[in-house]
């Protein structure tokens, strides 16, 4: 009989203002760090990304790549250059010279995009799901996601929603899915709408697509399947092509830890704006910043009784609404 054997390398409690770290091994050419527990607090993505600049400042001789997630990090590794226990040492070792989490600054470039509400295209893609998959998916009743994110997070009407998504910078956690695609989350806790993801999912979706599951916001890079709930479409944020000066260095427009501010535009302004990228003509909107992680967690605890209130509305709404 053969005895199991534990993917787990080494574990580290919290410690000096850092969160506890589990090192597993993935394989036999990677180790996953994973940061916290698992649950959803944005704090553990700062310290991922912070841990994931320093390696890429100071590299450790033998990784090949790092790819962090929402608080992990997949490490691949060439295992003739260092093995699994010496590429654990050097990461703790990278992360025990980290400031502690509130002490974190991490560069975060602001990207200004436009957004237009309920689009044609995202009109298309819900009619589509409705005629070829699922007629009586509650989410799509009157042909649209948005009426269904109104109803599940109690907000008044669809201005109301529209205005929570331009209230705050969404912050860019990681990248994945599919190249390109941006998984964002509000950095004001006033403004997090939640919702269910569509249930079986949609076979194609619009690029520049803008859609909300669970408290995520993603940007569909190009034409896709997709469960996310939609409500607007923004400029493309992927060219293999680099027909755009934005896409020259690299074809990925979002990369972890920037942040997106959307502004509302019509259909028509942003479709001239689709054809001005696509001929080099636009200038995508792109200012380097940082985030200073001890005052955000001070604007948490500002906003932290207006959070709640919404919280309970937010709850409150989604227990009376039935799910996709």
């Amino acid at each position: 009989m053969s005895t199991a054997v534990s993917a787990i390398i080494e574990r580290r409690p919290a410690e000096g203002g850092h969160p506890a770290v589990t090192f597993r091994q993935a394989g036999d050419r990677a180790v996953l760090v994973e940061y916290g527990e698992m649950e959803f607090d944005l704090t553990l993505n700062f310290f991922t990304l912070a841990v994931d600049a320093a390696l890429a400042a100071d590299p450790v001789d033998g990784v090949v790549e790092t790819a962090p997630g929402f608080r992990s990090m997949l490490l691949s590794y060439d295992a003739a250059r260092i093995s699994p226990r010496e590429l654990v040492d050097r990461v703790a070792r990278v992360q025990a010279g980290l400031p502690a989490e509130r002490e974190i600054e991490i560069p975060s470039r602001l990207i200004r995009l436009p957004l237009a509400f309920e689009d044609s295209e995202t009109k298309r893609a819900v009619e589509r799901y409705i005629h070829t998959i699922r007629a009586d998916a509650p989410n799509c009743e009157g042909a649209n996601n948005v009426d269904y994110i109104v109803r599940y997070n109690g907000y008044r009407d669809r201005e109301a929603f529209y205005e929570a998504v331009l209230a705050t910078e969404h912050w860019t956690a990681f990248i994945g899915f599919f190249p390109g695609l941006p998984f964002m989350f509000p950095l004001d806790p006033r403004y997090v709408p939640v919702v269910p993801k569509y249930n079986p999912t949609r076979t194609w979706t619009a690029e520049g697509a803008v859609g909300l599951g669970g408290p995520c916001y993603a940007i569909y890079p190009v034409e896709s399947a997709g469960g996310y709930q939609l409500f607007g479409r923004t400029l493309p944020v992927y060219d293999l092509q680099a027909r755009n000066a934005a896409f020259r260095e690299n074809p990925l427009l979002l990369r972890p830890g920037d942040r997106v501010r959307f502004h509302r535009v019509e259909e028509d302004e942003l479709m001239a704006a689709f054809e001005d990228v696509r001929t080099d003509r636009y200038a995508y909107e792109i200012e380097e910043q940082s985030l200073d992680v001890g005052a955000y967690l001070e604007s948490l605890e500002r906003h932290a009784h207006a959070a709640e209130e919404w919280r309970r509305t937010r709850d409150a709404a989604a227990a009376r609404t039935p799910v996709p």
